[in-house]
């Protein structure tokens, strides 16, 4: 069986940022070959993507996350967990899984901050995709 899917899973904190990374991804690969699905936040991706990846559906996972120091916990230990558990589930299951997942040195909730990071998410999305499709074809050209 030939699949023809993707995954795309986004964390809903600062779901206006993050969701403009599917926006880009989207832009690439046709929506109508894309499964969408969401988490509560950055830490819940790998999990999910292991267990797509596991299903046999997709032929790769994107996986998005915008993660910021929220002050109570330092969140590049956050970041690097999330960048692990998705390489390992890629690794574990022979499914690309491709991360956008972002964490700014500097970030403030403001409105020039946002859109500047809403811009950055899109573009991250479109190279998230690219990405997916040359890998697919790399791998593809290799098992013929």
């Amino acid at each position: 069986m030939t699949h023809t899917r993707y995954a795309f899973i986004k964390a809903n904190w600062h779901k206006e940022i993050v969701d403009q990374a599917l926006a880009g991804f989207q832009s690439v690969i046709p929506a109508d070959q894309i499964d969408v699905f969401d988490v509560p936040g950055a830490f819940e991706l790998p999990l999910l993507a292991r267990d797509l990846a596991r299903s046999g559906r997709y032929l790769a996972i994107a996986a998005a996350a915008f993660v910021v120091d929220g002050g109570i916990y330092r969140h590049d230990f956050v970041a690097q967990a999330v960048i692990d558990g998705l390489m390992r589930a890629g690794l574990d299951t022979g499914v690309p899984v491709l991360s956008v997942s972002l964490t700014p040195h500097q970030y403030q909730d403001t409105s020039h901050h946002n859109a500047i990071y809403r811009a950055h998410f899109v573009q991250k999305g479109r190279e998230a995709a690219e990405a997916a499709l040359a890998i697919v074809q790399t791998r593809a050209a290799l098992a013929a």
